[in-house]
């Protein structure tokens, strides 16, 4: 994790897999990135029907975004989750995808089942919000 992050976990509620906030000191950018989606490099939905696969390459797709950066997952201090579902089981799942690829870095999130997305057969979709060095 970038040294300058905080993640703030409390004792006083429950344990939980994910700090319950971020602080990024002010002297940081903020990088807002929009919502990763489980796109192939020719712009398909790929892994159609898996939530895991598609939450994964969400992840990996973020990745390649930060990297332009100079940055990492280390960096990001928030994620929302989008999951085209109304079964609990499948939020889980991506949830636990995400969650795996983020490793020890386990940022404040929020995750919302949807009803739809915006690219036929998407099930998963990743926004974030990185802290930078700034340039």
């Amino acid at each position: 994790m970038n040294k300058k992050i905080s993640l703030v976990r409390s004792t006083n509620l429950a344990s939980v897999d994910y700090a319950y906030a971020s602080h990024v000191p002010s002297d940081m950018d903020l990088l807002f990135l929009a919502g990763s989606c489980p796109l192939n490099k020719e712009g398909k939905v790929s892994n159609i029907g898996d939530y895991e696969l598609q939450a994964k390459l969400c992840v990996e797709n973020l990745k390649e975004v930060l990297n332009e950066k100079s940055a990492s997952l280390k960096d990001i201090v928030f994620t929302r989750v989008l999951v085209a579902s109304t079964n609990q089981s499948d939020l889980v799942t991506a949830w636990e995808a995400i969650r795996k690829e983020f490793g020890d870095h386990d940022v404040p999130s929020t995750l919302f089942g949807v009803t739809v997305l915006g690219y036929t057969n998407q099930l998963v979709e990743l926004e974030a919000v990185a802290a930078v060095n700034r340039e």
